[in-house]
């Protein structure tokens, strides 16, 4: 008899059965065996919200297969992925496998490597049951929520609809995000730069950053009339050097990733979606070449550090090589420290010995292989330079002249960022400077960008809203149900149907959609986790005034009030009856009212041509005159240029990015990646 090792996919089990002998025969659930029936809610609310769980059609096949391995096996060992949800699979195994206790193992290991497994059979331990009602308790949440709030929206909007407890939390970010854009009145300011030169004759810029020592207004100088007086005093005054401040700068390395910051990166860098980068994460770790992917901690194994220096030492000398290892402290107080941050399972297998084939894997471990490596390296170290300037004319202005000069690239020599060098002339306190040119910029506000993937990842994270293995779900599922939509450069705007179903939540299920009291729900959760609450009591806080509420609303709330027919002047080319604009689960549409009768249908969008004029309320890089707009070819592609065409011809496939877009990069600190290694 043998010892069986379930898992959840048939690549996982082929890796773990490289490491082991003939004694154990491993096998694949193909995912989930048990779950809610489709057809019906599956929750009995009058017996403590008892689930009933069945397995799908899809599933019996593989569970009947492993029931017979299983009678026969001398134990079973139950290898599902260490996070709730693949805590749940292994127990939703044991009950449809009907094995015993004494028969079953269950065992958890960070990454599928040799000594990993090994050391996981030698430490088998009980199903976590905490771990198994945490999600449990989601999934029955996340059920009541769907199957109780959807047909509401099918009765008062139209049908189709769906609703779901963390995702009507993110399409209201999108929403908000939105009307912010629309509200936003762009407001002129101006900076000025200008252009000195000292003994030496070599040229450098100067910004102005105060005037009679008072700092320049944020963001800038107001009017242009105000900037024409600064320049006529500025032209007449005299340049000297106040001061001159000479030192090092350091920059240091991000932590390895979480699952989060991987989502994040790999949107940036390599222009991944979320559901992709875990798609593709997911092989990786199955293939056992990096540790399990979901997790919220940066922690690191002293074995991998280990590991890590002697690969950087051998690979870029002592020069990179830290003292001791660095460490890294996780900012949630929700992360679990005995899980670890997302990392090569062996740092010395390099992108290029990795040897992947397929593209998206092949460029997620070559950034995931970077970020660790990098977060092993020395900080990169910049001479920096800062002069203050005083000019005296009829006011006195102070401007600022800044160097940074790249001495030793550390981390930099395998995890890019964006930086400028900028080099500066020798200067000397006191030292008198001639104006060479002074350059006046004109600017406008910006309104604050649209999310992307990163972005509003990001801000789910800050906002406790969802856990790791949520976010990708997450944003697929209200981009599935033609809620948001990502434009051409890739950030979300929300549709029609998107806003209707977000009006409707925010006026009469405000809860749901409150991110204070959805991230209270997930503390609740891991309190279930923790062994702190139960978690019927959890789902009964919620439900009973969540039921109460609903109950009222379908008395309350009207059709009218959301879905309102449009009239048209045309009519139907089918029954002569006049057309009314409805809106659908695609966005709006003409219909005939002759309905039933009648069926007629037309779509209401429009070639738009050769271009649609939408600003991106920015200048011209190219001639700073004129303004950039979104145009199209005759072919129907994007393309942005300038509104003085044919007198400048700047045109690009790529949007210009807005200052607010720029900052929201570099916050990120996400750039390009080298070539592989």
């Amino acid at each position: 008899m043998k010892n069986l090792v379930i898992v959840e996919s048939p690549t996982k089990a082929k890796t773990i059965g490289k490491f082991l002998g003939k004694e154990y025969q491993v096998e694949s659930s193909y995912g989930h065996i048990r779950d809610l029936p489709k057809s019906k809610l599956g929750v009995d609310e009058e017996k403590n919200f008892e689930p009933s769980y069945v397995i799908p059609t899809k599933s019996r096949k593989a569970v009947n297969a492993l029931k017979k391995l299983a009678a026969k096996a001398e134990n079973v060992i139950l290898a599902t992925d260490e996070d709730r949800e693949g805590e749940a699979i292994a127990w939703h195994l044991s009950q449809a496998l009907e094995v015993g206790n004494p028969k079953t193992e269950r065992i958890v290991f960070h990454e599928i490597t040799e000594r990993a497994i090994h050391d996981a059979l030698a430490n088998p331990r009980e199903i976590n049951m905490n771990l198994v009602n945490a999600q449990q308790a989601r999934r029955i949440l996340d059920r009541l929520v769907g199957y109780k709030l959807s047909p509401f929206l099918w009765k008062k909007i139209f049908r189709g609809l769906s609703a779901g407890r963390v995702q009507s939390v993110a399409l209201r970010l999108i929403v908000e995000r939105e009307e912010e854009i629309k509200k936003f009145k762009p407001e002129e300011y101006w900076s000025v730069e200008t252009v000195l030169a000292g003994k030496n004759k070599k040229e450098f810029t100067a910004s102005l950053s105060k005037i009679n020592g008072k700092a320049t207004p944020k963001p800038g100088i107001k009017t242009g009339d105000e900037i024409k007086s600064i320049t006529a005093d500025l032209e007449k005054s005299k340049f000297a050097i106040t001061s001159v401040e000479k030192k090092e700068t350091k920059k240091n390395p991000l932590p390895p990733f979480i699952t989060s910051t991987l989502q994040r990166g790999a949107a940036s860098r390599l222009r991944f979606s979320a559901k992709q980068t875990m798609m593709f994460a997911q092989r990786l770790y199955e293939k056992g070449l990096i540790t399990y992917m979901r997790t919220d901690s940066v922690n690191l194994s002293a074995e991998s550090l280990k590991a890590a220096q002697e690969f950087i030492k051998d690979e870029f000398g002592k020069d990179y090589l830290l003292e001791n290892p660095r460490v890294f402290k996780t900012k949630s107080r929700l992360a679990q420290e005995a899980h670890e941050a997302i990392r090569p399972t062996d740092p010395a297998r390099t992108p290029k010995k990795a040897a992947l084939k397929e593209s998206g894997e092949k460029k997620l471990y070559d950034l995931i292989w970077r970020r660790f490596i990098a977060s092993q390296m020395p900080e990169a170290r910049f001479d920096a330079t800062r002069a203050e300037i005083t000019a005296k004319g009829d006011s006195t202005y102070t401007l600022s002249a800044n160097g940074n000069i790249l001495r030793f690239d550390g981390f930099l020599k395998v995890w890019s960022q964006k930086f400028e060098e900028k080099e500066l002339p020798e200067l000397k306190k006191d030292e008198s400077l001639n104006l060479i040119e002074i350059k006046p910029d004109q600017h406008f506000t910006q309104p604050p960008p649209r999310y992307n993937e990163a972005s509003l990842i990001k801000v789910l994270e800050a906002e406790g809203i969802g856990r790791p293995s949520t976010y990708a779900p997450t944003i697929s599922v209200i981009q599935f149900r033609n809620y948001v939509q990502k434009n051409e450069d890739r950030r979300f705007e929300p549709t029609e149907v998107g806003v209707v179903v977000n009006k409707v939540l925010t006026e009469h299920f405000p809860d749901i959609v409150d991110a204070k009291f959805t991230a209270g729900m997930e503390e609740n959760l891991d309190k279930i986790a923790e062994g702190k609450r139960k978690w019927q009591g959890v789902i009964k806080d919620f439900y009973e005034p969540f039921a109460e509420q609903l109950k009222k609303k379908y008395e309350d709330v009207s059709k009218e009030e959301f879905v309102k027919e449009e009239e048209t002047d045309e009519v139907c080319d089918k029954c002569s009856k006049p057309m009314v604009i409805k809106t659908g689960r695609f966005g709006k549409f003409l219909a005939c009212t002759g309905f039933p009768d009648c069926k007629n249908t037309k779509s209401l969008k429009k070639n738009v041509g050769i271009t649609d004029n939408e600003g991106v309320r920015m200048k011209c890089p190219k001639c700073t005159e004129g303004e950039i707009i979104r145009r199209r070819t005759k072919k129907g592609r994007f393309f942005y240029g300038c509104t003085r065409w044919p007198d400048c011809d700047f045109a690009s496939w790529q949007k210009p990015k807005t200052e607010s877009e720029e900052a929201e990069e570099n916050e990120t600190g996400e750039a390009a990646t080298d070539s592989v290694i």
